[in-house]
């Protein structure tokens, strides 16, 4: 477990490591309005790759007219680079998603369940109670394929449409889910209103109710507490966290939903504060700078404009 003074002085502990998941491709992409081509969207996952990045969320399987930007998903998987050491990962909402996410070859299924029940209505078009039903009913499917599950619980930190989210909610779901047999739960903060003293419990909750998973965090940084949340949650014993390259990302059934933590900002705070990432800085600036000309606007990230240090 890392200290805070640890990772606030930069004297760290050594060797120590944390594990990122790069969602630029599909979490980062799905709410740009500038339709981005399957060839830009392999050469992200390119570069993604050559900055030393090993998980991506590469895509997701959802109906096109729900996420246009997502509508070319096999295509995407057909194009990228396949290598051992990189797992890529795609997310599912249903049956006809799983099936189409193992015929196009991903290592992993992230699945979704949310932790209020008319935004589960407005992403999913599924109750909550049904969604937890269609996690069960994919787990044994995707171990017999020999594909990894993680269950991303979303809005666990708060609801655009109802608020305030009980965090017994998002702990019994988290217990529901991993007696299913997942590989992973993701807590997800998908509009940015969690704070550092919330992520401490609700992690806390969670590894209490569901020991020997692995437990991921997904932080977006609406209200410029991201980056406070992700220590917190280092703090706290998770060692793998989502970032997406510049910045980039929301989610386009959550209003006012901006983007994600930058995995270029997350791996110079970590990297400063003597965290291993495995992770280039200068390939991930590069990257970040790349895709801002892509999507016709700078990235939000800031290390892609101040720039590393020392320089």
């Amino acid at each position: 477990m890392l200290g805070t003074r640890a990772l606030s002085h930069g004297s760290g502990r050594a060797g120590v490591t944390v594990e990122i998941v790069e969602v630029s491709p599909r979490d980062g992409l799905q709410n740009e309005s500038v339709q981005v081509s399957t060839a830009e969207k392999i050469e992200l996952i390119e570069r993604a790759v050559d900055a030393g990045l090993r998980r991506i969320e590469a895509t997701s399987f959802v109906h096109p007219k729900s996420v246009p930007q997502m509508a070319d998903a096999e295509a995407v998987m057909a194009g990228i680079p396949r290598r051992s050491d990189v797992s890529y990962s795609g997310l599912v909402l249903n049956r006809r998603g799983f099936d189409r996410a193992l015929a196009a070859g991903v290592d992993e299924v992230n699945c979704v369940v949310v932790a209020s029940e008319t935004f589960s209505q407005r992403n999913q078009r599924m109750s909550v109670a049904d969604s937890v039903r269609t996690v069960q009913d994919l787990v044994d499917d995707a171990r017999s394929a020999g594909v990894l599950v993680s269950v991303t619980i979303a809005t666990a930190f708060g609801c655009p449409f109802e608020g305030e989210v009980s965090e017994a909610t998002v702990v019994e779901l988290a217990r529901r889910t991993a007696d299913f047999g997942v590989d992973e739960i993701s807590l997800a903060d998908t509009i940015g209103v969690g704070v550092p003293r919330q992520v401490t419990r609700l992690v806390a909750g969670v590894a209490a109710v569901a020991p020997g998973v692995r437990l991921r965090c997904h932080f977006h940084n609406t209200r410029n507490t991201g980056y406070a949340n992700a220590v917190a949650a280092l703090d706290a014993g998770v060692t793998v966290l989502d970032s997406s390259i510049g910045g980039i990302g929301g989610c386009p059934f959550a209003p006012n939903a901006t983007g994600n933590i930058a995995t270029d900002d997350l791996v110079y705070l970590l990297e400063r504060s003597g965290v291993v990432t495995g992770a280039r800085l200068p390939q991930l600036i590069d990257a970040s700078n790349w895709l801002g000309g892509v999507l016709g606007t700078p990235v939000p990230g800031l290390l892609v404009r101040a720039g590393a240090f020392p320089g």
